[in-house]
């Protein structure tokens, strides 16, 4: 398993800058994904496969996700083997993931696996890859998944279909005991109340984080994914309530028992606040 303990921004930078890559892991993100897939012209991917394991060779503490290509590509072999020998990498991002067979290839690295759902054929095989050994949680990746299933983009019949998708992403991840899945992109980097507002939907549905396409998109995520002043007083009162041994009681004129309390205790560990009954 990774040891991330957080991962609500997981920042994206593509693996042909170089340059890039000490300031993403200085960039205040949870998770850094070093991308070797779409973030990489077709023409520069064995260049950018050597800068990455220059940078990983020299800098041997770092702590870094790779997304690596599909596995029915020409990359996907040369890719692998960059991250088996990597001690670096401790997880692998599948693009495109479709098939037990092909997040099985990558669980043989011994790495932790984040299969990356993109595609109808990756919807439908969710819960079968969701119980491979080694895969620690899923990715949605929403823009190919729109291309691939032909809807319009921005639209709310696409919104409605990919809603969906995300429930089963929660659902099977959670019947699988996996991390929660991270959220898709968001296009936006100049408007952050629009990323905040995907963020704390994303959080709402039960996702554990959300991917990044830009520095400027970590704060407004980070808010997304916080809890609000008043989910925090209201947990507070929650377990101080609990420290009286009650099984159930009220709060504010609302029933409490043991999941509710299981509630705040989450509530207050998302806004880093110990104090767990």
């Amino acid at each position: 398993m990774t040891p991330y303990e957080m991962t609500r921004t997981v920042l994206f930078a593509p693996a042909s800058r170089p340059e890039r890559f000490a300031k993403a892991c200085n960039s205040g993100a949870d998770v850094v994904v070093i991308d070797l897939e779409d973030g990489v012209a077709p023409t520069d991917k064995d260049t950018a496969r050597e800068a990455l394991r220059q940078y990983l060779d020299a800098t041997p503490e770092a702590a870094l996700v790779v997304r690596i290509n599909a596995a029915d590509t020409k990359e996907f072999a040369a890719d692998l083997e960059l991250c088996r020998q990597q001690r670096a990498v401790v997880a692998i991002m599948l693009a495109k993931a479709e098939s037990v067979e092909a997040v099985q290839l990558v669980t043989d690295t011994h790495k932790a696996v984040w299969p990356l759902i993109e595609t109808a054929r990756g919807v439908v095989e969710m819960s079968r890859m969701a119980e491979v050994d080694g895969v620690e949680r899923f990715c949605l990746g929403a823009l190919d998944m729109g291309a691939d299933l032909k809807i319009k983009p921005d639209s709310a019949g696409a919104e409605l279909l990919l809603n969906r998708i995300r429930c089963d992403l929660v659902i099977y991840s959670k019947a699988a005991g996996l991390n929660a899945p991270i959220e898709t992109v968001c296009p936006s980097i100049e408007e952050e109340k629009v990323v905040e507002r995907l963020a704390r939907q994303a959080c709402e549905m039960g996702f554990g984080g959300m991917l990044c396409i830009h520095p400027r998109q970590l704060s407004p995520i980070h808010r997304g994914f916080h809890p609000d002043e008043a989910e925090i007083i209201w947990a507070r009162k929650v377990l101080m309530g609990a420290k009286n041994g009650e099984s159930v009681f009220k709060v504010d004129g609302r029933m409490v028992d043991a999941p509710v309390i299981q509630q705040a205790n989450l509530i207050l560990r998302a806004a880093g606040d110990a104090g767990d009954v």
